[in-house]
């Protein structure tokens, strides 16, 4: 989908002209972007990472939902986004078309857009509020995990290691490469 690079489109204007798509498109900072087609391995990743998220959540019987892509999440009237994973502890913060506002936890798969998830969204996620966002690095089968409430500084886990989920005080703990 190409879009003029002249305007600054509103969240009202990008949902009018992405109607219910299955395609990865965002709205950052006004401009409509569109995404590569995910990876098999991409797919893979975050599908078992819901499936663990869900699990817990169902469980534990936990108040907190578990979505993922491609939902569109408004962030503000500039900025929608489609986090490859994400958990949503307000039900007020939803309705059946997207959600609205930062979503507590938020993980990003990395493939072609690297630089989009390391950087763009790292600051986007971490200026609205997002309280936990972890970017799942394939390529160096290594884990970001920052858990802005207690520092901006990431903590690194290996693939085969055991990551605590901050938002639920550790209680959740997944190995990526037991979901792979």
């Amino acid at each position: 989908m190409s879009m003029p690079t002249d305007h600054k489109y509103t969240a009202d204007e990008y949902f009018a002209l992405t109607p219910e798509t299955n395609e990865h498109v965002e709205l950052r900072d006004g401009q409509i972007i569109d995404f590569a087609t995910p990876t098999v391995l991409h797919q893979d990743i975050v599908g078992g990472l819901y499936s663990e998220i869900r699990s817990f959540i169902k469980n534990n019987k936990g108040d907190c939902k578990p979505f993922v892509s491609p939902l569109d999440v408004k962030l503000d009237n500039y900025n929608v986004v489609q986090p490859d994973v994400f958990v949503i502890c307000d039900p007020s913060k939803y309705d059946e078309k997207r959600c609205y506002g930062a979503p507590d936890w938020v993980i990003e798969v990395l493939s072609t857009n690297r630089s989009d998830d390391l950087i763009s969204k790292l600051a986007l996620y971490q200026r609205f509020g997002v309280r936990e966002y972890w970017i799942v690095d394939p390529k160096n089968e290594k884990t970001l995990v920052y858990f802005f409430e207690r520092s901006d500084l990431p903590n690194i886990y290996t693939f085969d290691s055991a990551v605590p989920v901050g938002i639920y005080d550790g209680k959740l703990t997944i190995n990526v490469s037991e979901i792979v």
